[in-house]
């Protein structure tokens, strides 16, 4: 589903969208609001590329950072669930991980968390290793992926 698909399929169902991001750094917002009448679906987005920012602006909470660390798909959940706590929207999704250069032995360079949050369902989370592509290309395949739940959450709404 193209972007300017999903956009259409969300009005159709009066469904508002907002993103949380990391390392995508506003690339799923920037992707959906290039697509003109955008305005009527998307609700905000929130780049949260500290910790902090994560904590201030999402809730998400200090003890579960320091449990599971930011790129984790307990944080993406709760990533994604401030961003429908703390907006207007039904549906939301969140990005999280190590888009390189670096990483570590327990998180690789590439490992990216997503959440996905709609209003009335259970949040999902989920892990993809997109591999040591380099970090642009990490972030485009992280962008991409978080569409393409954004197109896979509006079929929770009737």
């Amino acid at each position: 589903m193209t972007v300017a698909e999903i956009l259409d399929r969300a009005k159709s169902k009066g469904v508002m969208i907002a993103t949380a991001e990391s390392c995508t750094g506003g690339m799923v917002a920037a992707a959906l609001t290039d697509i003109p009448g955008s305005s009527a679906v998307v609700e905000r987005g929130f780049v949260t590329y500290t910790n902090t920012a994560k904590q201030q602006m999402l809730g998400v909470q200090g003890k579960t950072l320091v449990a599971h660390g930011a790129v984790s798909e307990q944080v993406a959940g709760e990533m994604a669930d401030g961003a429908l706590a703390h907006s207007d929207a039904q549906l939301a999704v969140s990005v999280t991980g190590i888009a390189g250069p670096g990483g570590s032995e327990f998180k690789p360079e590439g490992r990216v968390c997503f959440g996905m949050a709609a209003k009335g369902h259970p949040t999902l989370t989920e892990t993809v290793e997109f591999g040591a592509l380099g970090r642009d290309n990490v972030r485009v395949a992280a962008r991409d992926h978080a569409l393409a739940l954004l197109a896979q959450g509006l079929g929770a709404f009737s």
